[in-house]
This record gives C-alpha cells, structure tokens and sequence, in this order.
C-alpha cells in the first residue's frame, strides 16, 4: 500500500526536526517521490551517508510502499538562496 505525501512528510520531520522538507508526488500514484531535505543533521556528512540516514528514519518503506525517492539532501549553508 502505498504512503501518503502527508505520512512521509511527518515520518521525516520527526526524525530531522530542524528539517526544511519540500516533497513532490512526481507520479500522482503515492509511491514515486522526490523529497528535498535540509537538516543540520547531514553537516560534514557524504551525500551518501546522508541519504542512509532517511532511509533509516523511513525504516524500510524505500523499495516497498515507496517504489522510488529522489533524495536532495543539505546543510543549511548549502541551501541558502535555493529555497
């Protein structure tokens, strides 16, 4: 079944509550996302283990109830002006 734009949302500002979180329900089916993140959290962070980081605050849904996210992942200083 699929996650709803409003369930995702939540599940990532709870795990990154200083989070700027932008998503976007590219297919309009409730599984295909694109989520633009900007959390204190991935500060000196790889792109790579950021990305690992929602993966975990998503336990397990990414491959299941989420076929497919795209993933923006920055620090505050890297956003400025993108907003």
């Amino acid at each position: 079944m699929p996650i709803s734009q409003q369930e995702l949302h939540t599940r990532l500002q709870d795990a990154f509550p200083d989070a700027e979180i932008a998503i976007q329900d590219l297919a309009g089916d409730g599984d295909h996302y694109r989520a633009r993140i900007v959390s204190e959290a991935f500060r000196g962070l790889s792109r790579v283990r950021q990305h690992q980081l929602v993966y975990q605050a998503l336990g397990g849904r990414v491959g299941g109830e989420i076929h497919a996210l795209a993933l923006e992942t920055l620090a505050p200083p890297e956003s400025r002006g993108m907003l």
